[in-house]
């Protein structure tokens, strides 16, 4: 865990890669918290017409002149020497900081609740905060996405709540000092960063390990590597409070009969002794129950009502690219979804299967990051198959170099459904040219593949529309 920092000790912060989802939030909560503000960005985009309005200084272009009289420097993790404003922060000796510390300032007096997993956090996240905002728990939040249904990825609330989302892929989420820990899930991810399995386990473990002797750690039981987290937990710190949830039989919080009602996505939750309540969502599918139930439990320990804890989160409608639907043409839906492990990528498709029933599932893939690809490919595979058909595209790169002879064809040649290797110039009609009223087609991949919707959709149109 790194140094901790308060409020009063940063003075006036400059952010880098204000614009970023991530360093956008810490800035938005640094305003409210009255701190003199700036930063800059390489784009012009419309958060930071946002920020400004907020009363926060913004330079679009990075220049050494930007920092003014900057005591304390924010930074992502893609800032990096070179940059002439990290370069200047360097060279005047200026305090520098990585997003989440700056985050972890922004905590202070509050109680803190952090939600971390492999995937599902963002997610259960919204889900909290969305449901301790419509019980009137007034929180303050910051989440790793913009959440439609929040209207926001921060805000700086009246109560004494704080919930964050916690980034694993960096171990960043050691930086925090939380009262209550939400781990979803701990699959093998990010090895570029750990380099082993058995490294990312340590740092969940770490992560844990953060929690006061009174706090409270929430684990999904139907994970192997978060049930192994809570049961380690609980023989080594038997005053901790430890509490699971999931389908699992011996779940303390137990889930059952997830079946959809209508348009929503039903279940039992069993959460207490002779205590259950029905669990009613917006969003499909059995990890989305698992998020709920997630969220349920730190309805529980704040102390509300149970009844206003379902219904806050049977009002939430979903994060920004989570089974995010898109339209729907010649009868044939289509959703967009950022899931980019195979783990999440299989749970996208079952719920896929939920909505269309007796219809056909396509998907048309975009794999992330060579490094995941050549870890993972073939698990991509096999979670693909469940639709019936898949295509895929060309790995996108984001921050990586390629890697000799690691490409889709990696995917593609374990698929055991129909589809194989499309670019992105055909995928649409590709796709489209396979689909059939009462189908669902989704759009998956944490890259540019989100773009192709409209694009399905306009094929859709031409090819099956009256």
């Amino acid at each position: 865990m790194q140094e901790q920092h308060t409020l009063q000790q940063l003075g006036n912060v400059h952010l880098l890669g204000i614009g970023g989802v991530g360093v956008s939030a810490v800035a938005r909560l640094m305003v409210a918290r009255g701190l003199n503000v700036s930063g800059t960005d390489a784009k012009d985009l419309p958060v930071l017409h946002d920020l400004r309005e907020a009363g926060a200084r913004i330079n679009v272009g990075y220049a050494a002149g930007n920092l003014g009289d900057a005591d304390t420097v924010v930074i992502s993790s893609i800032i990096k020497a070179g940059n002439p404003e990290y370069d200047e922060a360097v060279a005047r000796g200026l305090r520098i900081l990585h997003r989440s510390q700056g985050l972890a300032a922004v905590m202070e007096g509050h109680r803190v609740i952090t939600v971390a997993g492999t995937h599902g956090k963002t997610t259960t996240t919204s889900l909290i905060a969305s449901m301790l905002r419509a019980a009137g728990a007034s929180p303050t939040f910051a989440i790793g996405a913009n959440i439609a249904a929040l209207g926001t990825n921060a805000e700086f609330g009246e109560g004494r709540i704080f919930v964050a989302e916690a980034d694993e892929s960096d171990a960043s989420f050691l930086n925090y000092s939380p009262d209550v820990a939400v781990v979803t899930n701990i699959e093998a991810d990010h090895l570029d960063h750990y380099g082993s399995v058995e490294a990312v386990h340590r740092a969940f473990y770490d992560f844990a390990s953060l929690l006061p002797e009174d706090g409270l750690l929430i684990c999904c039981a139907d994970d192997p590597g978060s049930l192994a987290l809570a049961t380690r937990m609980r023989k080594e710190r038997p005053a901790l409070r430890v509490q699971t949830y999931g389908f699992a039989p011996d779940a303390d919080r137990r889930l059952v009969d997830p079946h959809p009602r209508g348009q929503r996505f039903a279940c039992t939750l069993e959460w207490g002794s002779g205590q259950n309540i029905d669990l009613e969502l917006a969003l499909p599918g059995n990890h989305n129950l698992l998020n709920a139930a997630a969220a349920f439990c730190v309805g529980l320990d704040a102390g509300l009502d149970p009844e206003a804890v379902t219904a806050g989160l049977g009002s939430f409608t979903g994060a920004a690219r989570r089974f995010d639907f898109r339209g729907e043409a010649g009868g044939v839906r289509v959703f967009d979804d950022y899931a980019h492990h195979p783990t999440e990528v299989l749970a996208a498709l079952r719920a896929a299967r939920a909505v269309a029933g007796t219809g056909a599932v396509h998907v048309l893939f975009q794999p992330h990051l060579f490094s995941r690809t050549k870890e993972l490919y073939k698990e991509f595979a096999a979670s693909l198959s469940l639709a019936d058909s898949a295509y895929v595209l060309e790995i996108y790169p984001a921050r990586e170099s390629p890697i000799p002879g690691v490409t889709s064809e990696l995917v593609t040649g374990e698929l055991a459904t129909a589809g194989g290797l499309v670019s992105m110039g055909q995928a649409a009609a590709v796709v489209a040219g396979v689909a059939a009223s009462g189908d669902v087609i989704m759009t998956i991949g944490a890259g540019d593949v989100t773009e192709q919707g409209s694009a399905i959709l306009a094929a859709l149109e031409e090819r099956l529309g009256h």
